[in-house]
């Protein structure tokens, strides 16, 4: 029966796409704080705030998308159409993770690009920070 087939399709799609997204979301923002602190200039309050935030964004973005695709259209009762249903979403979901790694990567360098070129102003005497 096809439909018994579809929710094979299902039980492996599902727990598959969901640890992609958990496994490169915790290398990408475990790795990328480092970047975050030398972006904040060592804050580690906001470098850390901020990398929660772009964390939450890509899990929204990544697991939205998984089940946007998740329909699966096998058109013969086998198997065979059922695993190359599945390698196609799998792959084409894999390749989107991958592009969605580097947009990330991008912002990051980007990011520590524009931090290294911003100078911070020295304190004046009139500034709360100054100390004499």
């Amino acid at each position: 029966m096809v439909t018994t087939k579809i929710l094979i399709g299902y039980a492996f799609y599902v727990p598959i796409a969901l640890f992609l997204t958990f496994y490169v979301s915790r290398t990408l923002f475990k790795n990328s704080k480092i970047y975050m602190l030398d972006i904040f200039k060592g804050r580690e309050e906001i470098a850390s705030a901020t990398n929660k935030l772009f964390e939450t964004g890509f899990y929204l973005l990544n697991l939205g998308f998984a089940l946007m695709i998740l329909k699966i259209n096998l058109y013969t009762n086998d198997y065979q159409n059922l695993i190359e249903a599945l390698s196609y979403k799998i792959g084409g979901f894999s390749i989107y993770l991958g592009g969605m790694l580097f947009v990330n990567l991008f912002f990051f360098f980007r990011g520590k690009r524009k931090a290294s070129q911003t100078k911070i102003p020295s304190p004046t005497p009139f500034s709360p920070t100054f100390k004499a």
